[in-house]
């Protein structure tokens, strides 16, 4: 069990699309450009260093502490006053990991093995955003800045060593295929974004690239669509402009997972009806599903998921499996990589520590100008074993078991064992 009070430790604290409902993300969201003084709020209520990854699937925050239990309490109730929650609903739907299970998250979000959908390059991009505003804003230590560093190794390893990063691709190709086979070139093409999700504004950007005629963006929250339409060199609407924005949409692109549907039925009807039933290609990567299938039974409406869209892209399920393990060892060593590296820089510093502290006991010894070589080594001697002889006899006192333990460390570290093995050659 790891202590929450004490050594400092890695902790990851926030909302993200496997532990909360949309309905939080979408409040938690922040801008980029609101999150300093987010940060800079940690920072006055006990948090000193800390990075904030705010995306259409996770508000989450890494940040290295001496007491877990504090910092926990300090981000779920700023998480809370930014939600309008109480701190204890906010606190329900928020991930808590400490340690090695904060490191292998944070690798697993930049290699995105921890999206919906598995590979999605901008993940990465976000994580390096997040970094730098928390490095412009001075939240950011050295513990964490190595961290960060690390997880971005291990997500180039991941991305060049099997072919997690392929899927996302073939998935924006297929539906890049698709939408020409229905309507011809792209730059005849009007699409709408519906949701902030990461797959589909892969989707949307893809086809922007290839020559997509216009792209309109539409979410809950207006601020979170203009930051999006902005992304996307694109446009945006208010949400309450759904049915007139469709009436004018040869591509949706549904992009939300809220667990209940965002188009209907008889809404998609009245617009095909209102188009004269000018085909509409609908693709929705919301999980759940953001359609429901009774669309597809609709002429002129053709609706496909992420599956359908793996279908077309001729991707089989025992090579993605195949990949996720690869994925997931790279992941686990990058992690003991970390752990080792982080214990040599500890190690290093304690041997600084004791270095000094030893310098200065001789120093302490110089001074009182001892002509007797033999006396002043001696004094030299006593001087630095006059506190380790008093902390190992009071743990005599007070639990043999641990003076065994201490013991046999001293032994180890100064290879004692050695020498009583030695003198008891030489005496042979």
């Amino acid at each position: 069990m790891i202590a929450t009070i004490g050594h400092p430790q890695l902790l990851v604290v926030g909302a993200n699309q496997r532990s909360s409902s949309v309905s939080l993300r979408e409040r938690l969201f922040l801008e980029p450009e609101e999150i300093p003084d987010f940060l800079i709020n940690l920072r006055l209520a006990g948090i000193s260093n800390c990075c904030l990854l705010s995306t259409c699937a996770r508000v989450e925050m890494v940040l290295n502490h001496e007491n877990q239990d504090k910092a926990n309490e300090i981000i779920v109730n700023a998480l809370a006053a930014r939600a309008g929650f109480s701190a204890s609903a906010v606190a329900e739907e928020c991930i808590r990991l400490d340690g090695r299970e904060a490191v292998q998250h944070i690798f697993e979000v930049a290699a995105s093995l921890d999206s919906l959908v598995v590979g999605e390059p901008q993940v990465l991009g976000q994580v390096k955003a997040a970094h730098r505003i928390a490095y412009e804003t001075k939240m950011i230590d050295a513990t964490l800045n190595g961290l960060l560093e690390a997880s971005y190794h291990a997500a180039k390893r991941v991305r060049t060593e099997t072919a997690i990063g392929i899927r996302p691709v073939s998935l924006a190709a297929a539906a890049e295929n698709l939408a020409f086979n229905i309507h011809g070139p792209l730059s005849n093409v009007d699409a709408l974004i519906i949701g902030a999700g990461e797959m589909g504004e892969l989707i949307a950007k893809h086809l922007k690239n290839r020559g997509l005629r216009n792209l309109t963006v539409i979410t809950r929250i207006d601020t979170q669509a203009a930051a999006l339409a902005r992304r996307l060199g694109a446009h945006h609407a208010s949400f309450h402009e759904m049915e007139s924005s469709l009436l004018d949409s040869d591509v949706v692109i549904t992009a939300v997972g809220a667990g209940h549907h965002v188009l209907s039925r008889d809404l998609i009807k009245r617009v095909l009806q209102s188009r004269r039933h000018k085909p509409i290609f609908l693709i929705d990567t919301g999980v759940p599903a953001d359609i429901p299938p009774q669309i597809n039974e609709l002429d002129s409406a053709f609706v496909y998921d992420l599956c359908d869209l793996e279908n077309v892209a001729v991707e089989g399920q025992t090579r993605r499996d195949e990949e996720l393990i690869a994925a997931a060892q790279i992941i686990s060593e990058e992690v003991e990589l970390f752990y080792k590296a982080r214990a040599g820089r500890e190690a290093s510093a304690t041997v600084s520590a004791l270095r000094r502290h030893f310098e200065k006991i001789r120093e302490s010894v110089i001074l009182e100008n001892l002509t007797n070589s033999e006396e002043a080594t001696r004094l030299l001697v006593n001087r630095l074993l006059h506190s380790p002889s008093g902390k190992l006899r009071k743990i005599a006192e007070e639990d043999i078991d641990d003076l065994l333990k201490y013991e046999e460390t001293v032994r180890h570290l100064f290879s004692l064992n050695d020498v009583c093995k030695t003198n008891e050659e030489s005496e042979k």
